[in-house]
C-alpha cells in the first residue's frame, strides 16, 4: 500500500480483521471503537468528510453490538465495526440531505436496503458523509456543507461524488464506508484519496432507498483502505459470501489510457507497474473514447427528467454549477440517446470478446492526481483539459457497459495518490478484489517521482 496521509487517524493503521479479532478476544469493545471514530471525526473536522456525525446513534448501536457479542451472538466480521454512509443513502431517523438545500432537513423513516444489510451484519453507522450535490459531479466540491478536502493535500480535491466517504476512510476516521457510483463516483475519489473502492455490476446491490442519479447506471459500492477490508464490506452489501477465486493464472489486457484521454505519464507508469506479478498484454477497445459521450447521453436524459420539476419550482436552491450541468443535460436529444445505446451495444460485443482472452482489463483510474480545490481546467502535457471530463474519462466507459471495476492505490506522484483500475466481466466482483489483494501485497509502493 502507499504511505499514509500526513494526519492519518487511528483506523488507518488497522485492518477490519485485526479490529474484529480484538473485539472477540476482549482487547477492545464496540464502544471503544466508536469513541475512537467520533474522536477522529472531531479532530479531522477540517476535511469536511461528514455532513452529520451521529454520536448518540452510534453509541447506542455499539452498546447493542457489545451485548450481542458478549452473549455469543456473532453477526460476522463487521459486528461492532464503525462505518460511514454517503449522504444520498437513506438512514432511518438520521438526516439525509443529498448535499442539497432542497433536502437540508430531510429525515427518512426507513433505511435503504443496503443500510439494512449493514445493520444486519452488525456494523455501527457513525454518520453520513459529504457528497457532491445530488451525487451529480466528479469533483466533490459542490455540496450544501462545502467541499471535501483531500487528506493527502489540504488544497486538493477529494474527487466525487463519494468524496466524504473516501476522505473519511483515507484519513482513518473510520475503517469502512459506503458510496455510490454512476460514472465513477466511488472509483474517482478512491484514486484521488489512495484507497480501494469497488463499483459492482449493475444491479448486484439493491438501490432501494438510494437517491438516484441515473437509474439505469447507479450502483452502491464498498470503500476501504485495503482490498481485504473491501471484500468484507462487499460480502455484507451483496448479502452472501463465497470462496476467493484463484488469481494465479489471471491474464490482464492493458487498455492504453492515452487512446481515451490525455494522461500524466507518471500516472500511467505507476498504474502499469502495479500489474507486475500478472501477465499483461496491450489490447484495443474499439470506440472506447466515444463511450464517454455515450455515458453522458444516456445519463443526461434520466437525470434531467428526475430534476425537471425541482428546477422549475426552486432553481435558486441548487448550486449554480450543478444547476447549469442539469440544464445542459436537458439539451441531449432522443436521437443522441438512441445513438449512444447503439454504440454501447457495439462496444459491449467487442469487450465481451476480449473477456474470452483476458480475465481482467486494466488502465489508470483517472489520468491525473487530485487537482487543486475549485479547479475546472488544468494543464496536462502542456495542453489545457477540463477537470471534470478528465476525472470521468477512464471510469465512465465501464459504467455505461454495466461492468464491475475496482480502483486500488498504485503509488504517490508528487505526494498525491495515483490509482489503478481493474475491470472484469459481469458478476466477477470477487475476482477483482482477489486480484487487488494480490497486487497490493506483492508490488512495490515506492512513490513515482518526476
Amino acid at each position: 500500500m502507499i504511505g499514509l496521509p500526513p494526519e492519518a487517524g487511528w483506523f488507518a493503521r488497522r485492518t477490519v480483521a485485526e479490529l474484529a479479532g480484538a473485539l472477540r478476544d476482549g482487547r477492545s469493545s464496540p464502544g471503544e471503537l466508536v469513541e475512537r471514530a467520533l474522536a477522529e471525526a472531531s479532530r479531522l473536522e477540517g476535511l469536511n468528510a461528514f455532513v452529520t456525525v451521529d454520536g448518540a446513534g452510534a453509541r447506542g448501536a455499539a452498546e447493542r453490538a457489545g451485548r450481542e457479542l458478549a452473549a455469543g451472538l456473532d453477526r460476522g466480521p463487521l459486528h461492532g465495526i464503525p462505518i460511514a454512509v454517503k449522504d444520498v443513502v437513506d438512514t432511518a431517523g438520521l438526516r439525509t440531505t443529498m448535499g442539497s438545500r432542497h433536502h437540508a432537513d430531510r429525515v427518512p423513516e426507513q433505511d435503504a436496503e443496503c443500510v439494512r444489510r449493514l445493520r444486519a451484519a452488525g456494523a455501527v453507522i457513525v454518520g453520513k458523509t459529504t457528497t457532491h450535490e445530488f451525487a451529480f459531479g466528479p469533483t466533490g466540491d459542490r455540496s450544501l456543507n462545502g467541499a471535501t478536502r483531500n487528506p493527502y493535500g489540504d488544497g486538493r480535491l477529494a474527487g466525487g461524488s463519494s468524496s466524504g466517504s473516501a476522505a473519511a476512510v483515507a484519513a482513518g476516521i473510520v475503517p469502512l464506508a459506503v458510496g455510490t457510483d454512476t460514472g465513477g463516483s466511488v472509483r474517482i475519489p478512491a484514486a484521488c484519496c489512495g484507497i480501494v473502492a469497488l463499483k459492482p455490476t449493475l444491479g448486484a446491490v439493491p438501490s432501494d432507498g438510494v437517491f438516484p442519479v441515473s437509474s439505469s447506471l447507479d450502483t452502491v459500492g464498498p470503500m476501504a483502505r485495503t482490498a481485504g477490508d473491501c471484500l468484507l464490506l462487499w460480502n455484507a452489501l451483496a448479502g452472501r459470501e463465497a470462496p476467493d477465486p484463484d488469481v494465479s493464472g489471471v491474464r490482464v489486457g492493458w487498455v492504453a489510457p492515452d487512446a481515451v484521454h490525455p494522461v500524466d505519464p507518471r500516472v500511467t507508469a505507476a498504474a502499469r507497474a502495479m500489474l507486475g506479478p500478472l501477465p499483461v498484454r496491450d489490447v484495443a477497445v474499439p470506440d472506447i473514447a466515444r463511450l464517454r459521450w455515450a455515458y453522458t447521453a444516456i445519463q443526461s436524459g434520466e437525470v434531467h427528467r428526475l430534476h425537471a420539476g425541482r428546477m422549475a419550482a426552486a432553481p435558486e436552491l441548487y448550486d449554480a454549477e450543478v444547476l447549469a450541468r442539469l440544464r445542459a443535460a436537458g439539451r441531449i436529444t432522443a436521437e443522441d440517446t438512441a445513438t449512444a445505446r447503439e454504440l454501447r451495444e457495439r462496444v459491449r460485443r467487442a469487450v465481451t470478446a476480449l473477456f474470452g482472452r483476458f480475465e481482467l482489463l486494466a488502465m489508470p483510474t483517472v489520468p491525473v492526481v487530485a487537482p487543486p480545490l475549485g479547479a475546472r481546467t488544468l494543464a496536462l502535457n502542456g495542453t489545457p483539459v477540463d477537470v471534470r471530463a478528465a476525472l470521468l474519462a477512464y471510469t465512465s466507459p465501464w459504467s455505461v457497459l454495466g461492468l464491475p471495476a475496482v480502483s486500488l492505490p498504485a503509488a504517490l506522484v508528487d505526494g498525491l495518490p495515483a490509482g489503478l483500475q481493474l475491470i472484469a466481466r459481469p458478476g466477477a466482483e470477487r475476482l477483482l478484489l482477489a486480484a487487488a489483494r494480490r497486487l497490493t501485497k506483492t508490488t512495490s509502493t515506492t512513490p513515482a517521482q518526476p
